[in-house]
């Protein structure tokens, strides 16, 4: 064979192969997603938190893909995993969503466990992390410069004050006792509530723990009884919180329970019965009611996606779809600012969003270097079950 032959083929041969590459390199770079990570309870008793959460989520991330997407018309992908209310299997998750999946962007779920476990990760790699729920106050604060953890939620310190509030508002509170899970959710609220205690002068009747597994809380509750205690403040996940309930009810003690936001994260009223009505616990959005404009689209969005929802009844919980809705579009906002998806360019762009015209409120300057929770404790309602549904019934001031 001629050498000019040899040197044709060779030509066609490498043209033919760089025709093949293009053809499946050019829509792959073109379809290139921004993925944003989701570690969260998708299984469990806690699974409703979790659903919740990826809906608040998928919702926006709809919304944000179908204006053109982010950085020039990439669109945004949910990439979930299940932490099964387990912090050593949380951080497994957020390793594989870091390193392999390469998220922009973190998020949380329910469970404060999880999270503190998850944050010192994102803060050493670098990679943003969002909590829409978990409310332990060292989740944001953190210690850590530069910090990378940011929530759009409840914070512990101000979910407190607002339960010793609403406890003297609404029941007359003058001698509180606190009944708290044994983990780090219910340190964080032990020293949050000590703190609004003592800023109000009043004098808890004691505190109890109990381990989150724990069927009988008889024991805890019956020292508390004892000790004088008029209200109790109640800390915990949807099963122990159940628990407290029915404990409760064996010992045909009647006392108002002010809870946490525990509650609302799952199969409440099935787990704790009758009595479960009786929990007031705090929130910080409701469907029910007069919907803002944001409210109303959501609402219509969230119908249409999820046949199963047919009114404000069946977004549930409704904290974990608005605090999720809101985190995504807030997060959606620092990847503009950032023009990037580099870890730390997307955490400086927190800081730039001047405005948001949100779902829980309308956000003005929501992140700073100093504060990286968008929620305030002017930002809460309190809530209670009336037939399965989650019903506001009052402001948390």
């Amino acid at each position: 064979m001629s050498s000019s032959l040899i040197a044709r083929r060779t030509l066609l041969s490498s043209a033919a192969a760089l025709a093949l590459s293009a053809t499946f390199a050019g829509p792959a770079l073109a379809a290139e997603t921004i993925k944003i990570g989701l570690v969260t309870a998708l299984s469990g008793q806690s699974a409703l938190a979790g659903e919740a959460i990826t809906r608040g989520m998928q919702v926006a991330i709809d919304e944000i893909n179908a204006k053109g997407g982010l950085l020039g018309g990439r669109q945004l992908e949910l990439v979930r995993r299940d932490d099964e209310a387990n912090p050593a299997k949380g951080v497994v998750a957020a390793r594989e969503l870091i390193f392999k999946e390469k998220v922009a962007v973190l998020f949380g779920g329910l469970d404060t466990p999880v999270s503190m476990a998850i944050v010192p990760l994102a803060n050493q790699e670098k990679v943003p992390f969002m909590g829409p729920w978990a409310a332990g106050t060292g989740i944001t604060r953190n210690g850590a410069n530069p910090n990378y953890a940011f929530r759009v939620s409840a914070m512990d310190d101000i979910v407190d004050l607002a339960m010793l509030q609403y406890a003297q508002k609404n029941f007359k509170s003058a001698k509180p006792g606190m009944i708290l899970v044994n983990n780090p959710w219910g340190e964080s609220n032990e020293k949050g509530l000590k703190a609004a205690l003592a800023a109000k002068g009043v004098t808890a009747a004691g505190i109890e723990k109990y381990e989150a597994n724990d069927l009988d809380m008889v024991p805890q509750l019956t020292r508390l009884k004892a000790a004088g205690a008029d209200t109790l403040f109640l800390v915990g996940n949807v099963g122990p919180s159940a628990q407290v309930v029915k404990s409760l009810d064996r010992m045909g003690w009647k006392v108002p329970v002010v809870s946490h936001w525990g509650p609302a994260g799952g199969r409440f009223t099935e787990l704790a019965g009758p009595s479960a009505k009786e929990v007031h616990f705090v929130q910080t959005y409701s469907f029910f009611g007069k919907q803002s404009a944001k409210g109303e689209q959501v609402t219509k969005a969230l119908m249409a996606k999820y046949p199963s929802i047919k009114g404000p009844g069946d977004i549930t919980p409704a904290v974990g779809v608005a605090n999720a809705y809101d985190a995504m579009q807030l997060s959606a906002l620092a990847i503009a600012q950032a023009g990037s998806t580099d870890g730390d360019a997307v955490r400086q762009g927190f800081y730039k969003i001047a405005s948001y015209d949100g779902l829980i409120k309308k956000y003005d300057k929501p992140f700073t270097p100093a504060n990286h929770d968008a929620i305030g404790a002017d930002d809460y309602v309190w809530a209670q079950f009336v037939d399965n549904r989650i019903v506001p019934v009052g402001t948390a001031n």
